[in-house]
């Protein structure tokens, strides 16, 4: 399986472009990927996008960067050595469905599966196993990354976003919510919570 996070100029896909993409293959954690392209000249870059990645409207659009095409090419042609092309992501409604968009844009062949595991349920499925009740507020589900971390025993190092950083911690959450146990040597300074212990 492949944990999978994007980092794009804004959520809208039909006016958003990404510019970084950081990938964890779950069964063999060392193999990585992460690179970066420019939005393309008719991507919007909107304001929310640039303050959580810490990043100008000028970088994002970096001529020497490689283009969007190129990127997906990359990571596609990474993504064809694992066996297993299930996409893992925190906010799979973004991530899944803007490579998806990209593609056909681009008409490069789609190589991961429909079926995607979504970080969060299966955080809210087990805070509603030992807590009794989902994590909500105001109506809606307060089980973002943040406080997934909180919950599987981890402080949030981020200041910024980044692809990679943010697919390892989506892959750690993920392991010790599932199999109850560390998956990255970075993190194992963070004890697992004995609610998540098998």
């Amino acid at each position: 399986m492949i944990v999978v996070d994007l980092e794009m100029s804004g959520l809208n896909i039909e006016k958003c472009g990404i510019w970084q993409i950081g990938a964890v293959e779950l069964e063999n954690p060392e193999n990585t990927f992460l690179e970066e392209a420019r939005i393309d000249d008719g991507d919007e870059a909107y304001a929310d996008a640039l303050r959580v990645t810490g990043k100008t409207e000028a970088q994002l659009r970096d001529k020497n960067k490689q283009s969007q095409k190129e990127l997906l090419k990359n990571f596609f042609d990474w993504s064809s050595k694992i066996s297993s092309k299930i996409m893992i992501c925190q906010h799979p409604q973004a991530d899944f469905a803007f490579l998806e968009n990209k593609a056909w844009k681009y008409n490069l062949d789609f190589p991961f599966s429909h079926r995607v595991f979504d970080l969060h349920s299966f955080s809210q499925a087990k805070y509603l196993e030992i807590k009794g009740k989902f994590l909500m507020k105001s109506g809606d589900s307060e089980m973002g990354l943040r406080n997934t971390l909180n919950f599987v025993g981890m402080e949030d190092p981020r200041k910024e976003h980044n692809a990679l950083e943010d697919a390892k911690l989506t892959a750690e959450c993920f392991s010790r919510i599932v199999y109850g146990k560390t998956l990255l040597k970075e993190y194992s300074k963070f004890k697992i919570p004995d609610y998540l212990k098998k």
